[in-house]
């Protein structure tokens, strides 16, 4: 069959077969495929979705597009979490070496923030010497030896997924949700991990704004990973407000380093603790989730997980000694205190607003090849429903400039003092 025969057929919402989705991803990923054909499947996949077996076996197809990694030689059950991504979102930073202190084999390979949500590999960078990009070798080496790494992308995993994106970011077509469950989960079954919780962020901080989407989108990726013989599981967790305290590189690394220590918020322990304790239970090292929450809360009591995140640092090439000493971490030479207009409540904090403001001070990217800032950022001293008195600082703004007018008219145009709220409940719904 032709390219032009499968488009008729996808235009015609027939269901592509197998043979016919692997043809072609292969012949696209080795640039036989022309990108406005592609470009013509794409939106007509928008317009027509796809059945369960199509996006299984286009997730296939794309995974197999390039390397998987093979862990088989790693002994015990390999666990992997995802996310969306969110303002303030530093959820894999704790989770990670919380787990490998339980004896927890945990892979992870992370991206790069583009946009308002930041990149857990951007954050690991604002410690000193930490190296992102690692061999596939060093990489097996490390997760034997200290049960956690994470990396950049290592090898050439996914290449049809990559190439896909970047039509589809041109295409109208990035919030299709089979194309989003296929990217995801492509890139996420070629690291060769046996068990995957995913973090689905809604609210107005988040890709999928509603939840019904948000939802959706759970839902396919669990079918598809099991499909593919993981252990699934889906957490939708809410984004209409920055999860922590702190947005920018570095501070989000001290709120890791505080919630290790047990002095880090709740709401982020709380999203982190939903998303690792269904990840002990598919590792066997635990019955149930309660148990799991129990052990998980040990590794902080004891200080086995802050120990076990300074043994990834050390591993990695990085300087440990940030544990203890914050300052040895990129810091901003100013600091400027965003008041309270008035007596009341937070009734609105804007995620997507702090999550920009915070970029245009320089934390985040607007192109690929942006040069961050990491220490500038945003700490917040109110969350949605707290009280506030008049001159009372809502957040400081930490940043290299002098006069950031623009970005403080900004901020007070996308927040709120008036009337108590209800807070936004942080979990959602859970998806087996």
């Amino acid at each position: 069959m032709t390219m032009l025969e499968t488009l008729m057929k996808k235009r015609n919402n027939e269901e592509l077969t197998s043979n016919e989705i692997e043809t072609m991803i292969q012949d696209f990923t080795a640039g036989k495929i022309p990108d406005y054909q592609i470009s013509a499947f794409l939106m007509a996949t928008y317009f027509t979705g796809m059945t369960i077996p199509e996006l299984t076996n286009l997730t296939m197809a794309m995974m197999h597009s390039g390397d998987v990694l093979d862990l088989s030689t790693i002994e015990g059950i390999k666990v992997d979490k995802h996310s969306t991504g969110g303002v303030g979102d530093k959820v894999s930073l704790p989770l990670a070496p919380m787990l490998a202190a339980l004896g927890i084999k945990v892979p992870m390979i992370s991206g790069r923030g583009l946009g308002h949500t930041g990149g857990t590999l951007d954050k690991l960078e604002a410690i000193p010497g930490y190296q992102v990009e690692i061999s596939e070798d060093e990489f097996k080496a490390q997760i034997d030896k200290v049960g956690t790494a994470i990396i950049g992308a290592t090898g050439n995993i996914a290449p049809a997924d990559k190439k896909m994106y970047a039509l589809r970011d041109v295409t109208a077509t990035v919030d299709s949700i089979p194309l989003i469950a296929a990217s995801i989960m492509s890139k996420k079954l070629a690291t060769g991990n046996n068990a995957l919780v995913l973090d689905v962020k809604t609210g107005s901080g988040a890709f999928m704004k509603e939840q019904d989407q948000a939802e959706a989108l759970a839902q396919i990726m669990v079918k598809i990973g099991k499909e593919a013989g993981m252990q699934m599981q889906a957490v939708i967790s809410d984004m209409n407000q920055p999860l922590g305290n702190k947005i920018g590189n570095t501070l989000e690394i001290e709120e890791t380093l505080d919630t290790l220590k047990g002095q880090g918020p709740k709401d982020l322990l709380e999203v982190t603790l939903t998303l690792a304790a269904p990840m002990v239970v598919m590792a066997q090292k635990a019955d149930d989730e309660v148990t799991a929450r129990e052990m998980l809360m040990r590794t902080i009591e004891d200080g086995s997980a802050l120990v076990k995140f300074g043994e990834m640092i050390t591993a990695q090439g990085g300087d440990n000694r940030v544990l203890g000493n914050y300052n040895l971490m990129p810091h901003a030479k100013f600091e400027v205190e965003l008041t309270a207009p008035r007596n009341g409540y937070l009734s609105r904090l804007d995620a997507d607003a702090v999550g920009i403001a915070s970029m245009q001070l320089g934390g985040g990217r607007t192109k690929k090849d942006d040069v961050l800032d990491y220490g500038v950022g945003i700490t917040l001293h109110k969350k949605l429903g707290d009280a506030v008195t008049e001159g009372e600082s809502l957040m400081t703004i930490a940043t290299e400039k002098e006069d950031i007018t623009e970005i403080m008219d900004y901020l007070q145009e996308h927040l709120v003092v008036g009337d108590a709220v209800k807070v936004p409940t942080l979990i959602h719904k859970i998806i087996k």
